[in-house]
C-alpha cells in the first residue's frame, strides 16, 4: 500500500521530479500545436476549399513514413546511445528537434513556410518523436525498484495526458499566432530545465568498453558496431517469448493508432466541419479522463489484474474506439467515442510496464529502443493504407457511401494487437523473485533502485 499513499508516492516519484519537469513542459509545446496544425497546414495549401485537403493528407501521411524509414535505425541507436553515454543526453537532444519547425510556423502562415515546416519536421521526426518518452522509460527504470515500475509508469503516463489536457486548454483559448511562438518558448525552457537541474543516472563501470572513446570516434566505427548491438537487440527478443509477442502485440497497436491518429482531425474536419476548437475539446476528453485512469485507476488494478489484463481491456477499448469512427453518424459520435481514451491509453504504459519486467535495467535502453523501432515500422507502413482511404472514401468517388471506412480497417488492425496480447504470458514477477535468490552479480536482486555499479 505504500506506493498508493502519498507519503510513497512522493518517495517513489522524487528522483523523477526534474524529469517530469521537463517533460511536462516538453509535452505541452508538442501537444498545444496539433489542434492548430490543421487547420494552419490546410489554409495555406487548399484555400479555395476551407474543408477537404487530400494534399495535406497525403503530405502528413508522407511525413510519417520518410520518418518511419529512418527511426527503424534511429531508434535502437539512440538506446544504445543512451546506455553508453546516459540518459541525459539523448534526452536534451530529442527534446530540442521540434524548435525549427515550429518556429517556422510561428514566423511565417505562407504556403512556403508549411513545406519547410513539413521538411524540418520530418527531419525533426527522425530523432524527437516517440524518443523522449522511451527515454523517460528508462531513466525511471534507472531510478524506481522493479515492484513499483508499473505503478511509476502509469504515473508518469498520466502526467503526460495531465500536460496534453493544459496543452488543449491553450490551444482552445490562444490565438493561433500566438500559439506557435508560445510552443517554441516552451521548448527552450524544456531543454535548459533539463540541462541545468537534471541527474545523470546512469554510471558506467571502470571497464566498460565505450567511455574510454570520445562521442565523435563512435561515428567512425558506427556500422559495424551497431550492426553487432543490433544484433544483440535481435537476439534479445528472439530468445524470450514474451518480448517476441508483446513486439507484435506494440506492432500492431501502433499500425492502427497511428493511422488513426494520422488523419482523425483531417477526417472530422472534411465530414464534420471541425475546427481549431473543436479538435482542442475532443482531444481535452482523451487527456483529462487519462489523467485519473494512469494515475489513479492504473496502479490499483495493474494488482488486481496485472499487465496483461489492462493491456487486453485497452487494446478491446481501441478497436471500440476505431469502429466508432467508422460509423460515426452524428457530431457527437467522435466526442462519445473519445470517452473509450480514458481506457485505451493505459496500453502504452502496459506494454513498457511488461517490457521493464523482462529485461535488466542495463539493457533497458537496448530494450526500449527495440521497441520503439518495431513501432516506427508501423508509423511508417501506416499512412501507406489510412492516407489513401481515408481519402479515398471522403470524396465524391468513393464506391460505397462509408466515409470512415479506414477506421474500420485500423480496427480490424487492432483486433490483431488484442489477440497477441490474449496469449502473453509474462514472467518478469517470476524473473524477479528468482533474482531476489539468484548468487550471480549481474542479476536484478543486486542493483539498487539507481542500478549502476557493476564489479
Amino acid at each position: 500500500m505504500g506506493v498508493f499513499g502519498g507519503e510513497g508516492m512522493g518517495a517513489m516519484m522524487r528522483p523523477m521530479l526534474h524529469l517530469m519537469v521537463g517533460l511536462v513542459l516538453y509535452e505541452v509545446a508538442e501537444e498545444m500545436v496539433v489542434p492548430a496544425l490543421v487547420d494552419k497546414i490546410t489554409a495555406a495549401l487548399c484555400p479555395a476549399d476551407g474543408r477537404s485537403c487530400p494534399e495535406a493528407i497525403y503530405l502528413t501521411g508522407l511525413q510519417s513514413s520518410i520518418g518511419g524509414i529512418f527511426k527503424i535505425i534511429g531508434f535502437p541507436l539512440i538506446g544504445q546511445l543512451a546506455d553508453e553515454y546516459g540518459r541525459k543526453p539523448l534526452l536534451l537532444l530529442t527534446a530540442s528537434t521540434s524548435i525549427i519547425p515550429f518556429a517556422v510556423l510561428a514566423w511565417s502562415d505562407s504556403k512556403v513556410a508549411v513545406y519547410v515546416y513539413l521538411i524540418a519536421r520530418t527531419f525533426s521526426f527522425l530523432i524527437g518523436q516517440g524518443t523522449i518518452f522511451f527515454l523517460s522509460v528508462a531513466y525511471t527504470a534507472d531510478v524506481v525498484e522493479p515492484s513499483k515500475r508499473a505503478a511509476a509508469i502509469g504515473f508518469m503516463t498520466g502526467i503526460v495526458s495531465a500536460s496534453h489536457a493544459l496543452a488543449d486548454t491553450l490551444s482552445r483559448f490562444l490565438p493561433v499566432n500566438w500559439i506557435f511562438q508560445v510552443s517554441v518558448a516552451l521548448l527552450i525552457c524544456s531543454v535548459l530545465y533539463m540541462k541545468i537541474y537534471l541527474t545523470e543516472t546512469l554510471q558506467r563501470a571502470p571497464s566498460s568498453p565505450c567511455q574510454h572513446f570520445p562521442l565523435s570516434s563512435l561515428v567512425i566505427r558506427l556500422p559495424q558496431q551497431r550492426w553487432e548491438s543490433i544484433k544483440e537487440n535481435i537476439n534479445m527478443f528472439k530468445n524470450s517469448e514474451s518480448l517476441r509477442r508483446i513486439a507484435y502485440v506494440s506492432f500492431f497497436y501502433k499500425l492502427g493508432m497511428s493511422g488513426i491518429i494520422d488523419v482523425r482531425l483531417y477526417y472530422l474536419k472534411s465530414v464534420f466541419g471541425f475546427n481549431k476548437n473543436q479538435f482542442s475539446e475532443i482531444l481535452m476528453v482523451v487527456d483529462m479522463g487519462s489523467i485519473f485512469s494512469q494515475i489513479l485507476v492504473l496502479p490499483l488494478i495493474s494488482h488486481v489484474i496485472g499487465e496483461k489484463g489492462i493491456l487486453c481491456v485497452s487494446l478491446l477499448a481501441s478497436v471500440a474506439y476505431a469502429l466508432l469512427y467508422g460509423v460515426a453518424w452524428a457530431w457527437w459520435v467522435p466526442y462519445f467515442s473519445s470517452l473509450l481514451g480514458v481506457i485505451y491509453v493505459m496500453a502504452r504504459p502496459a506494454i513498457h510496464a511488461i517490457i521493464c519486467g523482462e529485461v535488466l535495467s542495463a539493457d533497458q535502453g537496448k530494450a526500449q529502443g527495440f521497441i520503439a523501432t518495431v513501432q516506427s515500422i508501423a508509423i511508417l507502413l501506416a499512412p501507406l493504407f489510412m492516407s489513401p482511404l481515408t481519402s479515398y472514401f471522403i470524396s465524391e468517388d468513393a464506391p460505397f457511401n462509408c466515409k470512415g471506412f479506414s477506421f474500420l480497417v485500423a480496427g480490424f488492425v487492432l483486433a490483431t494487437s488484442l489477440c497477441f496480447a490474449w496469449t502473453l504470458n509474462p514472467k518478469g514477477k517470476d524473473k524477479c523473485k528468482e533474482a531476489a535468490v539468484s548468487d550471480e552479480p549481474y542479476e536484478e536482486a543486486l542493483e539498487a533502485p539507481l542500478m549502476v555499479e557493476q564489479p
